[in-house]
């Protein structure tokens, strides 16, 4: 039995100013997309090249939105993770303008074929890509994701309805005000990108329930916030997990590489989901291997969370290190903080064992030069993405060479891993016929 859904949510008694404005927000998103579909390639392209432009020449004012943002961040005792993540400074605008020029440079998804045949009977059939239509983003204290949401959605022909969070108030807000501005200097509708941050959590719960104006609702940020969209909404969610990401280093590693790539993947951004949470080494190199990672990451302000066996090995070996035992959250904790999860295992077996049990599917990393070791990890391991001799912080859009992502799917359905334009499509069949009937 199939349920027809129309272009307006049921609502149910009085509705409150906030769930009038938000749906009314919805609405004007949805009459403004099929403008996208009258647009070629080159002119999207053209939007987001003025957008980029425009990003850099508000840059003064962006920031200074921001500076109000942070100072809030201060006095509310954010933790660095956060805050780093919230932070916008010239060069981080001048990022994020690259963000939409790369993506203007990609192809674009609309139109593509996927698959198609001349059927026996001389109908044409083919499977092409079209935009989703309104995608609904809520996410928290980032603002350039409300820029790469934009741009990717803008790219792939969907309007956009942005929820960041009221840490980034002002930030969005200025973000948001120039991109409209582009718009409507390019002779298209303001409302392809509309932002909805003054409704507070009412209107995140608005947002999940209006089915009907929003096609797609992705989540991203922390662990309480996409269960709350996951749990609780009636328009379709891809979900964008949390990241307890794993390296592991087996007894065949080279050493001198593992120490880099550990030290990369856990302090050269801490308050991402790629960032490494919980390293797994293998007891055949862990006497080797410990006290040479835990000096290099004591280096860095790195605190260590570790099993009883890696604490024994790093107190024998006099290693100087902040070091306390891990208690049993600490394997399931999403740290986005200087603090490491690290466990010595058996072997092989045990590490898949640990990274089944505790993993959000999100990307895990071995070190090894055991080539069946490496075949096994990749191929046994159920995350999104999965690594050999690389530092997790490349599970990233923008490093897989998709110009940005909107986020990176943990779920298995639609789509999985970091997500660019293709991602934010669907297809519809075409059926071209001749007066064809069928018998």
């Amino acid at each position: 039995m199939s349920i027809k859904v129309t272009g307006t949510p049921q609502t149910h008694g009085t509705s409150s100013p906030v769930e009038e404005a938000v749906l009314a927000a919805a609405a004007a998103a949805k009459a403004a997309q099929p403008a996208l579909a009258r647009l070629t390639r080159d002119r999207k392209d053209a939007v987001l090249l003025a957008m980029a432009d425009a990003l850099v020449a508000r840059a003064e004012e962006i920031v200074a939105a921001n500076a109000l943002d942070l100072a809030a961040a201060d006095d509310a005792g954010m933790e660095a993770g956060l805050r780093d993540r919230l932070l916008l400074d010239p060069a981080r605008v001048a990022a994020i303008a690259q963000q939409l020029r790369d993506t203007a440079a990609l192809p674009d998804p609309v139109g593509e074929v996927e698959r198609g045949s001349l059927l026996r009977n001389g109908l044409e059939l083919r499977q092409v890509r079209v935009p989703i239509g309104v995608v609904g983003m809520v996410y928290e204290a980032r603002p350039n994701v409300t820029v790469d949401a934009a741009g990717l959605a803008l790219k792939s022909g969907s309007a956009v309805v942005l929820r960041g969070g009221s840490a980034a108030l002002h930030s969005n807000t200025a973000l948001i005000a120039v991109l409209r501005d582009v718009l409507q200097a390019q002779d298209l509708p303001a409302d392809l990108v509309v932002g909805i941050d003054q409704h507070g959590r009412e209107g995140v719960g608005v947002l999940m329930t209006a089915r009907g104006l929003v096609d797609v609702l992705i989540p991203r940020g922390g662990a309480g916030l996409i269960a709350r969209v996951v749990e609780g909404s009636t328009v379709p969610v891809i979900e964008t997990g949390t990241g307890n990401t794993h390296v592991f280093v087996d007894a065949s590693a080279d050493l001198e590489q593992a120490v880099e790539i550990i030290e990369n993947a856990k302090t050269q951004r801490i308050g991402v989901c790629n960032a490494l949470e919980t390293l797994l080494v293998h007891r055949g190199i862990a006497e080797r291997a410990l006290p040479v990672i835990a000096a290099r990451l004591a280096a860095d302000g790195v605190a260590l969370h570790a099993d009883e066996a890696s604490r024994g090995i790093l107190e024998a070996s006099g290693t100087i290190a902040r070091v306390s035992p891990a208690t049993p959250a600490d394997w399931e904790t999403e740290y986005l903080s200087l603090d490491l999860a690290v466990k010595v295992v058996e072997d092989l077996d045990e590490a898949l064992a640990h990274i089944r049990t505790y993993s959000t599917g999100h990307t895990e990393s071995i070190l090894t030069r055991d080539l069946e070791s490496q075949r096994r990890f990749l191929a046994e391991v159920d995350s999104a993405v999965v690594m050999a001799n690389a530092s997790t912080r490349f599970s990233d859009g923008g490093e897989f060479g998709f110009g940005a992502e909107i986020g990176i799917s943990t779920q298995k359905l639609h789509a999985r891993g970091p997500m660019g334009l293709p991602e934010l499509t669907t297809t519809k069949w075409i059926v071209v016929g001749q007066g064809h009937v069928r018998p």
